[in-house]
């Protein structure tokens, strides 16, 4: 029984025994991402403050420009995970490869594994725009006490145990799910404690909002652009309106709130499109069903699709189930 304005803690031990393995193992998980979720709020919050704006004059594995709080963040989820000895591997966007993690009482015994999107939307930092930490949870499938391996990262997104994003906006908020329903939990910053502000957050099942990088409209496939022209005609609901922050947890967290599709297809400059499928998409697709919605690569269900590397990237249509529906139909089309 869900109580709004219950402690995000409490909400993890009422819970519990939801888990389909119910040792306690993995509500640790989500509270040490709640601690490092509250580290990163609070370095994000004096950005303008101290020397963390800006780029950090490296490029991650992807080739884009780090900035710093991009490896702060990711330093920090680490370090908190890493030091809790709870899981037995991470997968970070912002490294080359996974961190394999001994745990020095038990020889490698931990059960799961962690794939995260330390600072998501990060090139919005300098202008004080909403940015996020996108997080995905995985049991190991390789045996208990041998060291991980690339396996047990590459799962398809059906097989994630919970999955979640934090935005530092406005509010700082926990959006999560283990499965069961997906809620959200608002930062109280005076005390540190996370409240259960949003209980069974759910996309309604259509909406009046589309989000997609219009600059790249040239270099859309044909279904994409005669997708974008229905949603700018007037007729019956129509035209929806435009929005697009450029930070995958804003825009998917106003139109799961709202109503609305996101989208970001593949185009001439990139044939895959650009967001990752393990450290964005699996996870987000994950929430979206678990709140009504649809997440699809135009075609397929993206957590049906069996990823072959660590940084793989994928087309991504995700948000209003009816409204993915229709982007697929003209994609078809």
């Amino acid at each position: 029984m869900t109580k709004k304005n219950q402690t995000l803690g409490e909400f993890i031990i009422e819970n519990q025994t939801e888990f389909e393995y119910s040792t306690g193992e993995l509500s640790k998980l989500i509270n040490a991402i709640r601690l490092a979720a509250k580290v990163v709020n609070h370095e994000v919050n004096k950005a303008g403050l101290v020397d963390i704006l800006g780029q950090a004059g490296e490029t991650n594995i992807q080739g884009e420009n780090q900035q710093k709080l991009d490896v702060l963040a990711n330093e920090k989820f680490i370090q908190t995970l890493t030091k809790r000895e709870i899981v037995c591997g991470i997968a970070s966007e912002e490294e080359d490869s996974f961190v394999s993690i001994n745990s020095q009482d038990e020889k490698h015994q931990n059960k799961y594994v962690v794939l995260i999107d330390p600072l998501d939307g990060s090139s919005n930092i300098d202008v004080n725009v909403s940015v996020g930490t996108i997080f995905s949870i995985y049991r190991r499938i390789t045996p208990v006490g041998t060291p991980v391996t690339l396996e047990d990262f590459l799962q398809p997104g059906k097989n994630q145990v919970a999955a979640g994003y934090i935005i530092y906006g406005t509010s700082t908020m926990l959006v999560y799910t283990t499965g069961h329903g997906v809620n959200g939990f608002t930062l109280n910053p005076a005390i540190g404690t996370f409240y259960l502000s949003h209980p069974n957050m759910q996309f309604p099942e259509t909406g009046k909002i589309y989000s997609v990088n219009e600059g790249n409209y040239v270099h859309f496939p044909q279904g994409v652009k005669d997708y974008i022209k229905y949603c700018q005609k007037e007729e019956g609901n129509r035209p929806y309106t435009s929005r697009y922050i450029g930070s995958l947890v804003s825009d998917f967290h106003r139109n799961m709130i709202k109503g609305g599709i996101y989208m970001y297809p593949k185009s001439s400059v990139a044939s895959n499109g650009k967001l990752r499928l393990l450290y964005e998409c699996n996870p987000m697709a994950l929430l979206a069903e678990q709140a009504s919605g649809k997440a699809s690569d135009g075609y397929q269900r993206i957590l049906d699709i069996q990823p072959t590397e660590l940084h793989q990237r994928v087309p991504f249509f995700c948000g209003s189930k009816k409204m993915v529906e229709k982007a697929e139909e003209f994609m078809k089309a």
